[in-house]
C-alpha cells in the first residue's frame, strides 16, 4: 500500500524513493558471473547489454553511435543536435568544453538556434547504416511531424520520440498535437516514447502500441527541473510504478510486452544495476558515456533542456573523463568509482542473486536503506 505523508491540513504526498535510497539484497543461491546472460531485445534487434547511448550531443555523435553498436550496445543520435544542424559541429563542441560558466546557456541557446538541416538528417544517419550497426534517431514531440519524412527515408531502424514529459493526450489551443496512436500504428519501425514518470501516463504510451516507454523526468547529471519548475520524480518509485503498468497491459493486450527503458539518475555503474532490478529493461546512459575518451562533448556534459530558448532546464556539467568507451561498458576497469565496466558490475550483481538473465533479475530482493 503506497504510503502518504502529510505535508500539511491541505496537502499530503506519496512517499517515494530515488536509486540512491534502495539495495539490492543477496540471495541463498549465486554462481559465476559469466554465466549469466545480460543480452537485450526490442523488437528485432537484440544487443549484447541493456545499454542505450541517450540522444544528447554530448554523448552520441555519428561515430560514437557507430561505437557503440560495434560494442553490442545502441547509440541513440540527436536528430534535433548539432550534427543535423551543421555540416561541421566539431569548432562548436570544442568552444563548448572550454567557455565560461556565465556564459554557456546563452551560447547554447544560439548555437541551437540554427535550422535543423533534413538534408543532414539523412547525411547521419546515412553514416551510421554503412556502418553495419542498428540506426536509431531520437525527435521531440515538437518536430516529429516535420522531419519524420527525414528520418524515414534514412532507413532508421529504431524511433524514438522524446522529451521531458510525453503524454498520449497532449493537448494545445494553437496546434494540432502529435497524434502518437496513429502515428506508431502508420510506421514501419518500432518506436520508443517517453518520458513517463508514473503508472497512468505509461500505460497510456503502451496503448499507443509503443515498443518501448522511457523512464525519467529531464536526465540527471544535466537537468535542473526541480529548481526552475519544482518537478522532480524519483526514479525507482517511477521504474516499479511503470513495471506495474506493464504488467496489467500484458493482461490488457493479451499479453504484449512492452520494454520499459531507464533515463536518468543513472549516472554510476550502481544505480545502473539498480534501475534494472527496479523493473526496467535497459538503461539510457547520458554522463556515463559523456566520460569516454571518444565522446563528442571533450569531458563536458548537457541535455536538451540546457538549450531551451525561453526557459533552459538544465545546464552544462564538467563530468571529466573515465576512460574509453570500452573500459566504461566492459572494462577492465581500473578504478572504484562506478564509472567503469557497467556490464561487469551487472554480471556480478546478478551472480550474487542467484539470477541467469535480466528478466528474471527484475525479481530480485530489493530494501530501502534507512537514512538514504
Amino acid at each position: 500500500m503506497a504510503q502518504e505523508t502529510e505535508i500539511g491540513l491541505g496537502k499530503k504526498g506519496r512517499m517515494a524513493y530515488s536509486l540512491d535510497d534502495i539495495s539490492i539484497v543477496p540471495s541463498r543461491r549465486t554462481r559465476d558471473p559469466h554465466d549469466v546472460d545480460t543480452t537485450w531485445q526490442i523488437d528485432a534487434y537484440e544487443f549484447d547489454m541493456p545499454i542505450l547511448g541517450a540522444p544528447m550531443d554530448s554523448v552520441v555523435s555519428p561515430q560514437t553511435a557507430i561505437a557503440l553498436g560495434r560494442l553490442g550496445s545502441l547509440g541513440v543520435l540527436d536528430l534535433e543536435g548539432l550534427w543535423t544542424r551543421y555540416e561541421d559541429p566539431e569548432p562548436i563542441l570544442r568552444w563548448l568544453a572550454q567557455i565560461p560558466e556565465d556564459q554557456a546557456t546563452q551560447y547554447l541557446q544560439r548555437v541551437y538556434a540554427e535550422p535543423i538541416k533534413p538534408e543532414l538528417i539523412k547525411q547521419r544517419l546515412h553514416e551510421i547504416r554503412e556502418a553495419g550497426v542498428v540506426v536509431a534517431g531520437s525527435l521531440s514531440p515538437q518536430t516529429t511531424q516535420e522531419y519524420l519524412t527525414a528520418v524515414l527515408e534514412a532507413g532508421v531502424d529504431l524511433f524514438m520520440i522524446r522529451g521531458t514529459a510525453v503524454s498520449a493526450e497532449h493537448v494545445s489551443s494553437d496546434h494540432e498535437p502529435l497524434n502518437l496512436k496513429q502515428l506508431i500504428y502508420d510506421l514501419d519501425v518500432p518506436v520508443i516514447v517517453g518520458g513517463a514518470s508514473d503508472y497512468t501516463s505509461a500505460l497510456h504510451l503502451m496503448r499507443t502500441g509503443a515498443a518501448g516507454v522511457l523512464v525519467g523526468f529531464g536526465g540527471g547529471a544535466t537537468s535542473m527541473n526541480s529548481r526552475t519548475i519544482g518537478i522532480d520524480v524519483p526514479m525507482a518509485t517511477a521504474i516499479s510504478d511503470i513495471a506495474e503498468a506493464r504488467r496489467d497491459y500484458m493482461d490488457e493486450s493479451g499479453g504484449r510486452y512492452v520494454n520499459i527503458i531507464a533515463d536518468g539518475g543513472t549516472g554510476y555503474s550502481g544505480n545502473f544495476v539498480k534501475a534494472l532490478a527496479m523493473g526496467a529493461d535497459a538503461v539510457m546512459l547520458g554522463a556515463p558515456l559523456a566520460r569516454a575518451k571518444e565522446a563528442p562533448g571533450h569531458g563536458i556534459h548537457w541535455g536538451a533542456e540546457a538549450r531551451h530558448a525561453t526557459l533552459p532546464r538544465g545546464k552544462r556539467t564538467n563530468v571529466g573523463t573515465a576512460g574509453t568507451l570500452e573500459q566504461i561498458l566492459v572494462g577492465p576497469s581500473h578504478r572504484a568509482d562506478g564509472t567503469q565496466n557497467f556490464v561487469g558490475a551487472l554480471r556480478r550483481a546478478m551472480a550474487s542473486t542467484g539470477y541467469v538473465d535480466l528478466k528474471s533479475f527484475q525479481k530480485c530482493d530489493v530494501i530501502v536503506r534507512p537514512n538514504a
